[in-house]
């Protein structure tokens, strides 16, 4: 089958089984920030953003977006910057392997406008994994970044 979908703001082809899976479609268009982990939806390293709802890229077959708007973490850029930046600062990443599609968590979390506050955030990231840097830092980052938007 072939399908059209807006990735990151350019219209794009991709081709393959209706029930292929989005994230063994990225790195054939050289996007590499959505990671195939899991497989099954549990972990948030294929995190995506489709018509601005984070999503898991393995759990998105293409039979399902035929003119869709997906963005993936490098679609993202400036909306990224701050966040990718105290995540640093905090130390909040380490390997780096989940940090893509945390930021793309982060960013749909951040610029909700009913986002509520901090502890609201970090409860939406409840489906990101982070096998390394442990959640301390991770939720200072968050304070910090709640603190800077408001």
């Amino acid at each position: 089958m072939n399908i059209t979908v807006t990735l990151n703001g350019v219209e794009t082809r991709l081709s393959g089984a209706a029930l292929d899976r989005l994230v063994d479609h990225l790195p054939q268009k050289g996007l590499t920030g959505a990671r195939r982990s899991c497989g099954v939806g549990r972990c948030g390293a294929c995190m995506v953003l489709l018509e601005d709802v984070p999503v898991n890229a393995c759990l998105l077959p293409l039979a399902r977006l035929d003119g869709a708007r997906i963005t993936t973490a490098e679609g993202l850029g400036p909306r990224a910057d701050a966040i990718i930046a105290r995540l640093a600062t905090r130390g909040a990443v380490q390997c780096g392997y989940c940090t893509p599609g945390m930021t793309v968590s982060l960013v749909a979390a951040l610029e909700d406008p009913d986002r509520g506050d901090a502890e609201a955030v970090t409860k939406r990231l409840t489906g990101n994994l982070c096998r390394c840097s442990g959640y301390a830092a991770l939720r200072d980052a968050i304070h910090d970044l709640c603190a800077a938007a408001d």
